[in-house]
């Protein structure tokens, strides 16, 4: 009888009853402040059992909001103070609002070093939340500008339309719209938000909002006015209802770490609520997975920041890979341990692995 040890596929490719804190790929530290609210199990969200291709607007919009509900009271629990935060540079915070789409309004929040000096470095900032939801300055995504801003750069959080509000649904491409405009106007203001060049970084759904408005201006000529883009955790496939096989096939991840922090059954569904039309579901715009090489001729640097344990990280190396074949000038990196967005959500837990995903924020904005 062969006792030898066999391999075994990862995650949930090998054992699909794994949870992620049996993974022995997680980080301790992570696992450890996930299991104080309940999060280290593959638990999906009580309204996925409701939920078929054929519900309701009004049944989606109550998922949404539970869904939103949830993850803005673990955000708003979660502490995510550090000690050495009384020896950064004191930041400010100011609020503009600026003429969007359609005689709309955006508010920016805009947050610089106290110490005023030469243009520094700008970093337009797009917040996670599956293009769909989450507040733009609730206290997590706050705290990521504000340690932008620490690192001598000045941070401008959009306050895009989210493809679900309580006050109704803004499908693609209304949140684009919103960013694209946002880009443009901050770079024909530079030199009064005294900055002296500008990337666009997001988080998720936020990256997918930064590389589709780099694809956006590339596409319709204004593309020279970013310089750079820098996506993490990139949500942009919108594969998430694509059969078991096509899945292990493309984008083996989705079925890997199923449950891990992300339910990949639900996303099918905020992918829906985000782009219900079906001539949408290949648009690169909506879903950059799909950008040809001819959509990616002439963008800006790119880097790439993937998550190990994130049932989206094969999509994110997909698009590295593109992106290369394309001749862009980009790089990508893979944080091994960690869930979807862990270093922006869990900055008590990973505050080494927090300051590293700034600081290389803040290089790759100082160096284009």
């Amino acid at each position: 009888m062969d006792t030898r040890p066999r391999y075994r596929p990862p995650g949930r490719l090998g054992d699909s009853k794994m949870e992620l804190f049996q993974d022995p790929r997680a980080n301790t530290k992570l696992i450890e402040a996930m299991a104080e609210f309940g999060i280290e199990r593959n638990r999906a969200p009580p309204s996925l059992a409701t939920l078929s291709p054929n519900s309701s607007e009004e049944e989606f919009s109550r998922s949404m909001a539970e869904a939103e509900s949830g993850f803005e009271q673990l955000y708003e629990t979660l502490p995510n103070d550090l000690p050495q935060d009384a020896l950064e540079l004191e930041v400010v915070e100011e609020e503009e609002s600026i003429d969007g789409p359609a005689n709309s309004k955006i508010q920016l929040h805009i947050f610089r070093p106290r110490l005023r000096g030469g243009p520094l470095p700008g970093v337009i900032y797009l917040h996670s939340g599956h293009m769909t939801m989450l507040k733009t300055m609730n206290k997590v995504h706050r705290r990521w500008c504000i340690s932008l801003a620490a690192q001598g750069m000045v941070a401008i959080a959009v306050d895009f339309r989210n493809a679900w509000s309580e006050a109704g649904m803004n499908p693609f491409p209304a949140g684009l719209d919103d960013c694209c405009a946002a880009v443009q106007w901050v770079h024909s203001n530079k030199d009064r938000l005294n900055i002296r060049n500008m990337v666009v970084q997001g988080e998720g759904g936020g990256a997918n909002l930064a590389l589709a408005a780099a694809l956006k201006g590339n596409r319709e000529g204004w593309g020279y006015k970013l310089d750079g883009v820098y996506a993490s955790s990139p949500e942009i496939s919108g594969a998430y209802s694509w059969s078991e096989d096509r899945k292990l096939l493309e984008l083996p991840s989705l079925i890997e770490c199923h449950g891990y922090f992300v339910n990949v059954d639900f996303q099918a569904y905020v992918a829906h609520v985000y782009t219900p039309r079906s001539a949408d579901l290949t648009n690169p715009l909506a879903w950059p997975y799909h950008a040809t090489k001819r959509d990616m001729d002439g963008l800006p640097p790119h880097v790439l920041a993937m998550n190990e344990l994130d049932p989206l990280r094969d999509e994110g190396m997909a698009y590295y890979r593109k992106l290369s074949a394309a001749g862009v000038k980009c790089t990508a990196h893979v944080n091994l341990g960690h869930t979807h967005s862990a270093s922006l959500i869990f900055r008590r837990a990973l505050p080494e692995d927090h300051m590293a995903a700034i600081k290389s924020i803040a290089a790759f904005a100082k160096s284009v």
